[in-house]
């Protein structure tokens, strides 16, 4: 399963008391989701700050960052949005495999 997903967040949204230091520099835990249909603008799903389960247990508003695209797909995943002017990836099945394991 391969892809290449384009994103793009909108700094000025991120809340800075969800940022966490690790060992290796700051970090911010995002959620990316892949919807199955684009929305008006071609995008496949929001990234959104990642919510503890108590936010999620509560049904607190999620932060919005920005918009996810699936721009390559080897065809096992999900498919690509269409670019502009360009026909939609079409999916490749998978071979069939004879081997018996």
């Amino acid at each position: 399963m391969a892809s290449i997903i384009k994103a793009s967040i909108n700094l000025n949204s991120i809340p800075k008391d969800r940022i966490f230091e690790g060992k290796k520099g700051k970090y911010l835990p995002i959620t990316i989701t892949l919807n199955d249909e684009l929305d008006q603008f071609g995008n496949q799903g929001p990234v959104v700050v990642e919510q503890t389960k108590e936010e999620r247990d509560a049904k607190a508003p999620k932060t919005y960052l920005g918009n996810v695209k699936v721009v390559w797909s080897n065809g096992s995943n999900v498919e690509p949005a269409p670019r502009d002017g360009a026909p939609a990836q079409a999916a490749t099945a998978a071979p069939a495999d004879d081997l018996p394991f």
